[in-house]
Formats: structure tokens, C-alpha cells, sequence
């Protein structure tokens, strides 16, 4: 019981406290396919976004939510996972009024579809979405060259101070910025035409979950959550 109330009592004092940042950042991790979903919040109005929601770490966090007094508007996936089912279902359910988001162009089933360059707001902020669109968005021969152009060419229009926050870790790092990677990864010190032929030819083994992921996916945030 002690430790329960420290932990609510710290949660509470978030919402009034800390660093004097407007905007709340939280980084939680999904360790089965190695997933980090992102809570963003703004402290005065408690609006709230989540990125990139696991099915399994779904309960975590709509707890993590309710325990900061949060007000969540959007689960927002980057794009049609194929290593995990989102959480975007089951967050619609426990948080009444949340909505699923993903690109049109995925294909997907949502509440929002967004395109390149649009804005999510949430109190003062808005999450202005750069968008690097899967080779699942694209029916079509090719799609694998068109997205590696897009993520070097996106990588090196942003500022070099520009914080990077994963969207999976398979080696314990939590945070970059955009020089830390265009100076010390050993792909984007490459040409964009090299970095294509390496990232073309990886030969990477098939997602283990693909087979069932993508479909629920498919119907992201709309699938009935489980009983």
C-alpha cells in the first residue's frame, strides 16, 4: 500500500511541478518486439496524444494516463506495424472519446487518417507529422526504393540538434539527435544512392507476427478489443 500511494502521489505531482516544461514527455517500452510508445501531454489543458500503442502494454497505458490527470485524444500509429498489433482498439475502449489516427496511405481503417504535413493538436501543441511512408502503404514495384530516398533526404533537411526518439531499441538507447546519426550511423554516412543498394539489400529475416499483425492492423483502432 505505501508503495501504491508514492507512486499516485508522484503522479500527482507531476501534473503541478517538474522542470517548468509546458509540455509532459514519456517514454515506455514494449519489450517483445522491442516497441517504445510515446505519451505527449500538455500540462495546462491535460490534452494528450499517444504514439505508436501496443496491444499487450495497452492497460499500462491508459493507467499512465489516468494517473496524471490526462485527457487522451489521439492513439496515433506511425504506420501499419507488422511486428505487434497496436493498442489503439483497446485504448478507444478504456479511454471513452480517444481516436485511432494513420495515414491515408497505409490503407487502414482509423477515426483520422492524416497526410504528410498535417497537425495533431493537443492543448497549446501540435504534433506536426513528417511522414516516411511504409512499403506496406504501396502496392506497387519499387516502394522499398522511393521510402529509403525519403528517409535520407528527410534525415538531412532537419535540424542537427533535432532530438530522435526511437520507435524500436534492440540495443538500450533511449535518445539521438539528427548529427549524433548523421555523424556516427554507419548507414546515413553513406551516399543516398549507397545508402539505398544497403538498406535494398538487408535480406531481413520476416517479422515474426506479421501474419496476424498486419491484418488486425489493417483495421487499426476499429478491431474489437479482446474480452
Amino acid at each position: 500500500m505505501a508503495g501504491a500511494a508514492l507512486r499516485v502521489a508522484g503522479r500527482q505531482l507531476s501534473q503541478h511541478s517538474g522542470s517548468g516544461v509546458p509540455i509532459l514527455l514519456r517514454q515506455m517500452f514494449e519489450p517483445k518486439s522491442c516497441t517504445y510508445t510515446y505519451l505527449l501531454g500538455d500540462r495546462e489543458s491535460r490534452e494528450a496524444i499517444l504514439i505508436d500503442p501496443v496491444l499487450e502494454t495497452a492497460p499500462r497505458d491508459a493507467q499512465l494516463v489516468k494517473e496524471l490527470g490526462l485527457r487522451l485524444l489521439y492513439a496515433v500509429n506511425t504506420h501499419c506495424h507488422a511486428d505487434h498489433i497496436t493498442g489503439s482498439g483497446l485504448l478507444r475502449s478504456l479511454l471513452p472519446g480517444c481516436q485511432s489516427v494513420i495515414s491515408r496511405l497505409s490503407g487502414a481503417q482509423a477515426d483520422l487518417h492524416i497526410e504528410d504535413g498535417d497537425s495533431i493538436h493537443f492543448g497549446r501543441f501540435k504534433a506536426s507529422l513528417l511522414l516516411i511512408y511504409s512499403p506496406l502503404s504501396f502496392p506497387f514495384p519499387g516502394c522499398a526504393k522511393t521510402l529509403y530516398h525519403s528517409v535520407h533526404e528527410k534525415i538531412f533537411t532537419l535540424p542537427g540538434d533535432c532530438l530522435i526518439y526511437p520507435a524500436h531499441d534492440y540495443r538500450g538507447l533511449t535518445v539521438s539527435t539528427v548529427e549524433e546519426e548523421r555523424t556516427l550511423n554507419p548507414r546515413l554516412t553513406l551516399s543516398c544512392e549507397e545508402f539505398v543498394k544497403v538498406m535494398d539489400n538487408l535480406n531481413l529475416p520476416k517479422p515474426q507476427q506479421i501474419d496476424f499483425a498486419v491484418p488486425a492492423n489493417m483495421r487499426c483502432g476499429i478491431q474489437t478489443p479482446p474480452s
